[in-house]
């Protein structure tokens, strides 16, 4: 795209047209700072600076090469877009997993740092763990929070894990398995499973989970729980990828 092309058939906001040239460019692929100025026509100084404030706000990252790829920031706005569909497909879902197992059932999913609660059905008596949904919980404690980062790409991977209760091998194991446990992680005397939900591009966009207390779900929750709660990640996972049937009402 060159300049004389903009200024034809831009918006009139001319950062924007710049920075949605050089987004356009890194469609096709890893580009380059010389490569992009190519495609895009832009100055060179004009493109370096756009694409470090696209990887400021991570829309545009780097890869091993040092080339510009498109960032993590859209998947994750994809996401969200999806978000009010996946609330809607996981109710049912997670009561249906609570009724089978008997424990409390939540979802999961990533934000910025964190992880939070986004639906729960809860156990109606006797003890149960509670999760609010809205809950902000930190990811370096839980087996939903093992599950979010497991598939993360490298980079956040290893950031994530610094300071965290389980380890790399741990996380390799939830992606061998497809799914994670935790007993007294993110509190003393609660266990949990969880398993992953992934969006249309296979990317994981969230985590269901049962939790309650260990001397009930015992010190080997996954022996137990582990297959009810990967059936529903593929249940909601299969909503979310438009495979099944599932028609919202």
């Amino acid at each position: 795209m060159d300049q004389s092309h903009q200024s034809k058939s831009g918006s009139g906001v001319g950062v924007l047209d710049k920075a949605a040239a050089v987004l356009n460019a890194l469609e096709a692929g890893p580009q380059s700072l010389a490569q992009l100025v190519t495609t895009t026509g832009l100055a060179r100084p004009t493109a370096h600076r756009l694409a470090m404030a696209l990887v400021y706000h991570r829309f545009v990252a780097r890869d091993v090469q040092g080339q510009f790829v498109l960032g993590p920031r859209f998947a994750e706005l994809s996401a969200a877009a999806g978000e009010d569909r996946l609330l809607v497909a996981a109710k049912p879902i997670l009561t249906a997993l609570r009724d089978h197992t008997g424990e409390s059932a939540q979802l999961f999913r990533l934000q910025g740092e964190d992880r939070v609660c986004v639906a729960v059905a809860e156990r109606s008596m006797g003890l149960r763990d509670s999760i609010p949904v809205g809950a902000i919980l930190s990811m370096r404690t839980g087996s939903s929070a093992q599950v979010l980062l497991a598939w993360e790409e490298p980079e956040r991977l290893h950031r994530g894990l610094q300071g965290a209760t389980f380890t790399a091998t741990n996380l390799s194991a939830v992606r061998r398995r497809g799914w994670a446990q935790s007993i007294g992680e993110r509190e003393a005397g609660v266990a949990s499973v969880s398993a992953p939900v992934r969006g249309p591009n296979g990317r994981v966009i969230a985590a269901v989970s049962i939790s309650g207390p260990v001397e009930r779900m015992s010190r080997q929750p996954g022996r137990q729980y582990a297959p009810p709660v990967v059936a529903a990640g593929k249940r909601l996972t299969e909503i979310m990828q438009g495979t099944d049937r599932y028609e919202e009402r």
